[in-house]
């Protein structure tokens, strides 16, 4: 399979790797290899639903069911090439404690206001009471979850989103409202509300949305999504295909999964697989364990090339540690002002036989270093423009996708011995990895 957005009526289109630019390659997260999608699985993410319109257009051609507010565009596991600041992949403090991913040492001292005076009891899960904890679950997380109307120059679209902070603060996906001309959210009790958007976070596909909160306003309690365990029961609340107030269960899949939307969109590292049915609409709402707490924000799905149609129960979430971490940061600065990524601190260019024979290499194979960035983690560590590196951590990089792949599981201020061909000299460099810079 291949990743593609989940639009009924768009081909999906296999990444077909280019001859780019150099471009920087910055990344890390807590990740393993071998828990890298295969690159025949394609993701999409999970466009707003867009209604019918009441009347067929001229020429009696339909619209789109699925409405994506940005562009349509192919996507890929691990992606070689985005565009701006780098290769985004993964966060520092996916495994710390919720206290410490909400309030890292270069974060934000503005933490989210979660406390309401709406509150409900979850029973203790036992052998015998699964129906009335997931009833429990259910009463306390769906008032928390908002539908999210949309207007574009494009038409309007349907998504969702999940009420995080008692002063009205909503999370949600950026390419929900990403160019968004007008924001209405429909409360669980129908009432609809103005919202403004106060902040988005394109690398990570998320946003905020504020409303003028009303009495009594039930807000979701935040997980620790590190705490996960493979093969525990989830619920995914939301509403697909503009179908309010929808709830779907399932079990976590996976860990660790390292997804992305494709040139120019989120690269989305330590992501929550779960196979409860989620579909257009549910972009933004919620999964949660089976405390009513709020593990991930479901953002992708995969796409059956050969149908081209959702796979089923293939679907993944932004994990919520994630969110912790850079919601405060959006409220208090309407942008992110700290990324808790590592840098490379290259731009780079995969080497294939066109690039060995052009740039006289002594390999075929691997990332050429075609500029450092001033006083990053490369430079001091005195790799060169023109150096191929063959490996990162012990890691064969035979190209960006792999050059990824081996950063991600180092964090901001860790060494890694960086292998490189100089001319026809192999040399192992110890670099010390900084921090990405956020925008």
């Amino acid at each position: 399979m291949f990743y593609s957005d989940v639009n009924n009526d768009e081909s999906s289109v296999p990444y077909q790797p280019v001859q780019e630019p150099a471009v920087p390659v910055d990344s890390v997260s807590h990740w393993s290899e071998d828990q890298t999608l295969p690159p025949t699985n394609t993701i999409n993410t999970i466009p707003p639903y867009q209604q019918p319109p009441s009347t067929p257009p001229p020429g009696g051609k339909r619209p789109s069911r699925g409405l994506r507010t940005g562009a349509i565009i192919a996507l890929a596991v691990l992606l070689a090439v985005v565009f701006g600041t780098g290769l985004f992949a993964g966060w520092q403090f996916s495994h710390a404690s919720p206290a410490a991913v909400a309030t890292p040492s270069t974060g934000t001292s503005n933490q989210l206001q979660t406390n309401s005076t709406r509150q409900t009891t979850v029973p203790a899960l036992s052998s015998n009471n699964l129906e009335a904890v997931r009833e429990a679950v259910v009463a306390k997380v769906t008032p928390t979850v908002v539908q999210i109307n949309v207007t574009t120059a494009q038409g309007s679209g349907i998504g969702s989103g999940v009420i995080v902070d008692k002063r009205g603060y909503i999370i949600t996906n950026n390419h929900v409202v990403n160019g968004a001309q007008s924001v209405q959210v429909v409360m669980s009790d129908g009432t609809k509300l103005v919202g403004q958007v106060t902040g988005t976070d394109p690398a990570d596909d998320l946003a905020v949305v504020k409303i003028n909160p009303p009495a009594n306003m039930p807000v979701a309690s935040l997980g620790n999504s590190s705490q996960l365990k493979v093969g525990q029961d989830v619920l995914a609340i939301g509403n697909p295909l503009g179908i309010t107030q929808t709830v779907t269960n399932g079990i976590v899949s996976a860990l660790n999964r390292t997804v992305s939307e494709g040139q120019g969109g989120a690269n989305l590292p330590d992501a929550v697989q779960t196979d409860a049915p989620i579909n257009p609409g549910n972009s933004g709402g919620a999964l949660v364990d089976m405390q009513g707490n709020l593990i991930g924000i479901p953002t992708l799905t995969a796409i059956d090339p050969e149908f081209n149609a959702p796979a089923s129960g293939v679907g993944f979430a932004i994990p919520s540690n994630r969110v912790s971490f850079i919601i405060p940061q959006i409220i208090q600065s309407g942008k992110v002002t700290h990324t808790g990524r590592s840098a490379l601190g290259i731009s780079a260019v995969a080497v294939d036989q066109s690039v060995q024979a052009q740039d006289n290499l002594s390999v075929d194979h691997g990332v050429l270093i075609a500029g450092l960035v001033n006083g990053g983690g490369a430079q001091k560590a005195g790799l060169r423009t023109g150096d191929v590196i063959v490996q990162v951590n012990n890691q064969d990089v035979t190209d960006t996708s792999t050059l990824t792949a081996a950063l991600l599981t180092r964090s901001p201020g860790e060494a890694v011995p960086v292998k490189v061909y100089r001319g026809s000299q192999q040399l192992t460099i110890n670099v010390t990895l900084g921090e990405l810079q956020a925008g």
